[in-house]
């Protein structure tokens, strides 16, 4: 059982003098993401390495799995500590080492060294030559070949030393919360979720509004966004999620407004609430899922309507996205499942038989004019009974 794991980052790494302050969010957020396993753990950082030591028992299994949703992280490396880094004491760890962990040793091996400590008084090359050469001394039926290895042996020697041959990959980005805030507009489909799990993939931290609309959307409906919520911020942390009753706006556009127009003017009160929530918690923009052509709400002309409402930026991160593009990613972060359960969201009650796919925005503000008796006091209605959910 390994007691230590080497973290490794990518884009961290290109960062410049503020990079400390990525290692440190990353370090949190590793924290976070080992609080509710079992065990232990002491997290720390030492040029360009994030090390993670477990202090008592502990779940491995459920240990990787956590560590793969951490953004941030390019790389997790089950690791061997050894504190004495003499020559011969280093030669006879790293031989155990390969002993305990592969008892059928008829394979090929390359040994891959780094020398963080710069005193240590053998180079990273001679290094590796010289722990080749003690490796087939100790077991000749291993072979080089330092083109394609079967199992690459990395040693690198700081102020200790760590050995590892696994490199499980993690899911890369950056940290979360490095980059802003930003308010994701959730519904129960497929393509929201990933959309949040994206952007949060980018450092961003998220939180989100759910519009509701009873009794036309069951409280079950409420249910799956509020899972699906639960499901992204196993990667992005904690989401405040905003659940917006919008069933009187709903009706008030259905009575008022041409119903060829109805999922495009919905939207922009939709796009107009919830930048009202973003900016009253801190949010630099808002999110959603649009791919771009996918429903007619989704053209180029719809988008621009929607876009115009807005005074903050909108970011779509599946735009160019095919929809098994999206489904890939829904099913690798297990949101797909609950995403297709049959409850309607408010988006799919109101939808026209034929709605426009090219407004116009002069006219569809045209129409929004039939509104102007009680929109603003059903909109502050909306706001002002605003059930927020802490997701985690």
């Amino acid at each position: 059982m390994f007691k230590a794991f080497l973290i490794k980052y990518a884009e961290i790494g290109i960062k410049g003098k503020n990079r400390y302050l990525f290692e440190n969010a990353l370090r949190d957020q590793i924290k976070y993401a080992l609080k509710d396993i079992d065990g232990e753990f002491y997290v720390s950082k030492e040029q360009g390495r994030i090390y993670i030591e477990a202090l008592s028992e502990y779940d491995y299994e459920e240990t990787v799995e956590a560590l793969k949703r951490v953004f941030g992280i390019a790389a997790i490396c089950p690791v061997v500590i050894i504190e004495d880094t003499a020559w011969d004491n280093l030669v006879k760890e790293v031989g155990d080492f390969v002993e305990n962990q592969y008892p059928d040793r008829n394979f090929t091996f390359k040994v891959e060294a780094k020398r963080g400590d710069k005193q240590y008084p053998i180079k990273s090359p001679d290094i590796c030559i010289d722990m080749g050469a003690a490796l087939l001394d100790r077991f000749p039926e291993m072979k080089v070949d330092v083109r394609e290895p079967k199992v690459r042996i990395n040693v690198e020697v700081r102020h200790k030393a760590y050995v590892y041959s696994m490199i499980i990959p993690g899911p890369g980005g950056m940290p979360v919360g490095t980059n802003g805030k930003a308010m994701l507009l959730l519904s129960g489909g497929i393509d929201s979720p990933v959309a949040g799990y994206m952007i949060s993939k980018r450092g961003v931290k998220i939180d989100a509004v759910y519009f509701h609309a009873p009794p036309y959307t069951s409280e079950r409906a409420k249910q799956k966004v509020v899972d699906l919520a639960k499901l992204v911020s196993r990667y992005s942390g904690p989401i405040n999620l905003h659940v917006v009753n919008f069933t009187d706006i709903q009706l008030y556009i259905y009575e008022k407004c041409p119903h060829d127009e109805l999922t495009i003017i919905m939207r922009r009160y939709m796009m107009r609430i919830a930048q009202t929530i973003a900016t009253s918690t801190n949010c630099l923009g808002l999110i959603t899922g649009e791919s771009i052509g996918q429903v007619a709400s989704q053209t180029m002309q719809s988008l621009a309507a929607t876009d115009a409402v807005c005074e903050i930026p909108v970011y779509r991160p599946v735009i160019g996205f095919d929809k098994q593009d999206i489904v890939d990613i829904a099913e690798k972060i297990n949101t797909y499942e609950t995403s297709i359960l049959p409850f309607e969201d408010c988006c799919t009650i109101f939808v026209a038989k034929h709605p426009v796919t090219k407004p116009n925005i002069g006219i569809i503000q045209r129409s929004e004019r039939n509104l102007e008796e009680k929109i603003d006091e059903l909109v502050k209605t909306a706001l002002d009974t605003i059930e927020t959910i802490e997701v985690k």
